[in-house]
């Protein structure tokens, strides 16, 4: 990020739209990402005042936070803006109360992996056929097939 570039984090506002075209570059999905839009919370990036990132992050009851969607516009990608995005979704769990943050992504998702783990975000756990499961389109990426689920997981409580 160049310093004369400014990111602001927030929350969606009441009339604002729902961005799309960002949710479904990382669930193609909209059946899905309408149903944790329900009961997740969406916080937007601004670089100035053009929207680049969402995600969008859900509570459970046993103080678990998952984000459940991430993205950044693709032109704007490797320039750590998605690191940023990762920092307000932990602060965010962190001040919330939460002790462990989750991201789950798939077996092909190769840059995702390394993404998260460069995050400080650790595997752990892989749910087979999650992907055939719940999608009724075949999704390959890199040229894998995208079968499994793959979750990662952040302890909160050895974060500053």
């Amino acid at each position: 990020m160049k310093q004369e570039e400014f990111l602001t984090i927030r929350d969606q506002g009441a009339d604002e739209e729902v961005p799309y075209h960002l949710l479904l570059e990382a669930d193609p999905s909209r059946e899905l990402v309408d149903s944790y839009l329900q009961h997740g919370k969406l916080r937007l990036a601004f670089l100035d005042d053009k929207l680049i990132g969402v995600y969008v992050l859900r509570a459970d009851e046993n103080k678990i936070v998952e984000i459940m969607n991430i993205s950044i516009e693709k032109t704007l990608q490797g320039r750590g803006f998605g690191k940023h995005l990762i920092l307000d979704a932990v602060n965010f769990a962190k001040s919330h109360g939460a002790s462990e943050l989750i991201v789950a992504t798939g077996n092909s998702s190769i840059s995702q992996l390394a993404f998260y783990q460069k995050c400080g975000f650790r595997i752990s756990k892989i749910v087979p056929d999650h992907f055939l499961k719940h999608y009724p389109e075949k999704i390959i990426e890199d040229g894998i097939w995208c079968r499994d689920q793959i979750i990662l997981s952040m302890d909160l409580s050895s974060c500053p």
